[in-house]
């Protein structure tokens, strides 16, 4: 199954850890609500938020010191902002593969 990349078409990510140790991605809204969405990781500076069968989103870059916790939780919230309001917010399992980098279309 090959996925779109949106990288680019959309604007900055952060990656945020609480105390607890859970993860949250605020990235820039899509279009259309999320459908059974994965956030897939290798461990790399790479990662891949599937939404849908329509939108998937890749996060490059990913910086060093966020690659460890985003691979050592089961889960992470993903809140998509518009403007300065929160347009959703949902939870995501995390899913370890060996190469993310083989399911992004260039």
């Amino acid at each position: 199954m090959a996925l779109s990349n949106e990288i680019g078409q959309k604007g900055k990510y952060s990656i945020l850890q609480n105390a607890k140790g859970e993860i949250m991605i605020m990235m820039d809204s899509r279009l259309g609500g999320p459908e059974n969405p994965r956030f897939i990781y290798d461990g790399g500076e790479t990662a891949l938020l599937y939404r849908s069968q329509e939108s998937s989103v890749a996060f490059r870059k990913i910086d060093v010191g966020a690659r460890s916790p985003l691979k050592s939780v089961s889960e992470v919230l993903v809140v998509e902002i518009e403007g300065n309001d929160v347009e959703r917010e949902y939870i995501v399992p995390v899913r370890l593969v060996k190469d993310v980098n083989n399911l992004i279309i260039s």
